[in-house]
């Protein structure tokens, strides 16, 4: 049996209209309601409005964001890093604008239908910024381990990315983290930990340099313990001085950094 192409096409069109809907408001604007939905369910926001240069611009009017801020601080978003990144990479590949927090499309009236879709497709996807793939998210804990850090320690005692000084091959062992101590304290080092290979290199990195004799007190900061191997964990923390399981324990971290700070320096105040 052959399918009935034309027959076919004139029954999605139809079904496809009726998911659609076209709702006036008293600013002259109107409501686009769409099948289209946030992962949570809730709708996303299309508004159509009349452009001076002639057709329609469709904006979500900042919808989009506000509502990902419920889970997220969108502001990481405007920042320099991964996820800055994919948020301009969507907004370019769709073709679509970015300006005072709303992403909208201008097209002529005869393009609606497919604006409407690409625009809707792309809001989808920036929500699912804060859904970051296991990978992706390996790519953005560096960011939020720098912006953690900076919570919970003064500026000036943070070293990032450090090479022991005078040491021999000391680049092949290098520190994400040093952080100095008032009044004579050990040196912390500090690595972050988002998988099992960084667990092996820090194990190696942390004994390398208890071998070569140097003091400091080493901290672990695992993205989530328990997605990391059991033995690379064991090996890690047998070596290692102090640790928290996540990220979402900064206030630990912060109780920690407390009782190593001796001299009572007051650290940053909580965010």
């Amino acid at each position: 049996m052959e399918l009935d192409i034309n027959k076919l096409k004139e029954t999605l069109c139809t079904s496809l209209c009726k998911e659609v809907g076209l709702y006036p408001r008293q600013d002259n604007r109107v409501i686009v309601d769409t099948p289209f939905r946030f992962p949570d369910g809730d709708s996303l926001l299309i508004l159509a409005e009349p452009i001076s240069t002639g057709g329609l611009r469709l904006s979500d009017c900042g919808h989009t964001l506000m509502h990902l801020s419920y889970s997220m601080d969108v502001d990481d978003i405007a920042k320099p890093g991964n996820r800055n990144e994919l948020f301009q990479r969507i907004i370019n590949e769709n073709g679509l604008s970015f300006e005072s927090g709303q992403i909208f499309v201008d097209v002529s009236t005869d393009d609606i239908g497919r604006a409407v879709f690409r625009l809707g497709q792309a809001l989808s996807q920036i929500f699912d910024i804060s859904f970051l793939s296991r990978n992706r998210v390996s790519s953005t804990f560096y960011e939020d381990l720098d912006r953690a850090i900076h919570m919970v320690a003064p500026n000036a005692r943070i070293q990032k990315n450090y090479i022991v000084e005078n040491r021999g091959s000391a680049e092949d062992y290098p520190v994400d983290y040093r952080l100095d101590f008032p009044q004579g304290g050990l040196p912390l080092f500090l690595f972050g930990i988002p998988s099992n290979e960084k667990a092996k290199l820090a194990t190696l990195v942390i004994q390398h340099w208890r071998t070569e004799g140097l003091q400091f007190t080493s901290f672990i900061v695992f993205q989530d313990q328990l997605r990391i191997g059991r033995p690379d964990v064991a090996r890690l923390t047998n070596v290692g001085d102090e640790s928290i399981s996540s990220l979402g324990a900064i206030a630990d971290m912060r109780r920690k950094f407390e009782r190593l700070y001796r001299s009572g320096e007051a650290l940053p105040a909580e965010a």
